[in-house]
Order: structure tokens, then C-alpha cells, then sequence
């Protein structure tokens, strides 16, 4: 498979980057920074120049034009403002699935949060709020699109941890939790979720929860 990540110089995405390719898939990660390419590269992934915050529909289209399937894992970063926040938690996942659509790419995958569907903002900081918010309207978003097989994927809070190659996968809903769950789950093991799900067409028009557990991945996608 051709698969293009967007945000690709992402803790998820180099950690997925090297694992796609380790099985022989074809990885092009978008990133911003021309320095970020080489990283990229030496995950066995190839790059491409394009900031998303200023990129035209025909821009991404043209990025992804040929690929099986896209994954959005790009991110405003923990400094971000609240206008970059919406440019890049909403308006960016918004603009990646109309260049995807234009270039007849059908199986897009989300990364979203755990506490998306949070009812309650209070007592969680601002700048998470905000945040919170902005991934929200992106969700919707996705919800809304009929024209691609997308996926949802809630990861709990990301640590840096090499992986237990297990966890904990449930089935989500689009119904606010009475409160906002801190539960971990390392990055590396986002990431081999994420390569699973895109080897399961089943799992278009669903959205996933993951946090560490004791399921094999292979097997807990299996829900």
C-alpha cells in the first residue's frame, strides 16, 4: 500500500513511518519544516514539502494523489495559540479530507483524543480546552463526510514508552463521558493500532478508543 500521513514528522507518524515500511508498504509524510525531511527518510519514509496551515485543496490533492489511504496525525503542538489551535486541530483535518476526496483517496484515519467527547472542560487547563474544542468540530467534520471511508481513532494520554504491542481497544460513541480519563498508552503502540486499521477495511464509519491493556493488537482490532 501507498499510504501518506499528514504530519508525518509526528512522534505517532515516524514511530507508524518505520513500521509500514518495515512491511513494504510506500510511506510520504507531509511535513513543514525542510528539516524534518531527513528524519522522515530515515524512518523509510519519503517526504513532502507542504504547510498545512496555508496549503490550497489542489496542493494536498496533488500530495496524495495515488495513495491507498491517508492518516491525519498531524497536530498544533502544546504551545499553540488558540488561532493555530483551530487551524490545524479543525481546519487542517477539514482541508486534508477535500485534497483526499479530490484525489480519490477514499480510506482516510483520524487521531483524535480520548477526551474528545469530554462533557466537561472545567479543571482541565485552558489551553487543553481549547484544544479539546477544536478536535471536536474536526470530528464532526469527519462524521459528516459520506464520501470517505474514514476511521476514528481516541488515543488515552501519549507516553514515550517503546510499546507493549497490547491494549486496550473499545469501540467509541459520539456521547460525552461524565468527565475528561487520563489512562496511557505509548505512542509506539498507537501506531502499530493505526497500521492494523488500515489493513481492516471493516473498520470505515467507526471510531476506537485506545488506551494500554493487555489485548495483542492484532487481535483487539478485532472488535
Amino acid at each position: 500500500m501507498k499510504i501518506v500521513i499528514a504530519g508525518g514528522h509526528g512522534k505517532i507518524a515516524l514511530r507508524l513511518t518505520r513500521r509500514l515500511a518495515a512491511r513494504g508498504d510506500s510511506v510520504l509524510g507531509i511535513v513543514r519544516n525542510p528539516r524534518h525531511i531527513e528524519d522522515v527518510k530515515a524512518a523509510g519514509g519519503q517526504a513532502v514539502l507542504l504547510d498545512l496551515e496555508r496549503a490550497t485543496v489542489d496542493e494536498v490533492a496533488a500530495s496524495v494523489a495515488g495513495a491507498d489511504a491517508v492518516v491525519f496525525s498531524a497536530g498544533s503542538g502544546n504551545s499553540a495559540t488558540a488561532a493555530r489551535r483551530d487551524k490545524m486541530d479543525r481546519a487542517a483535518v477539514l482541508l486534508v479530507m477535500d485534497g483526499a476526496a479530490q484525489a480519490g483517496v477514499r480510506r482516510f484515519l483520524h487521531v483524535s483524543s480520548i477526551n474528545v467527547g469530554c462533557a466537561d472542560d472545567r479543571g482541565i487547563g485552558e489551553g487543553y480546552a481549547v484544544y479539546l474544542r477544536a478536535k471536536r468540530a474536526a470530528e464532526q467534520h469527519v462524521f459528516a463526510r459520506t464520501d470517505l471511508d474514514w476511521t476514528v481513532l481516541r488515543p488515552g494520554v501519549l507516553t514515550d514508552g517503546p510499546g507493549e504491542g497490547s491494549v486496550e481497544l473499545t469501540p467509541g460513541n459520539r456521547l460525552a463521558p461524565s468527565g475528561a480519563r487520563f489512562d496511557q498508552v505509548a505512542r509506539e503502540d498507537v501506531a502499530a493500532v493505526l497500521a492494523a486499521l488500515l489493513d481492516r477495511p471493516q473498520s470505515a464509519g467507526r471510531i476506537y478508543v485506545v488506551v494500554g491493556g493487555d489485548t495483542p493488537v492484532e487481535k483487539a482490532v478485532e472488535v
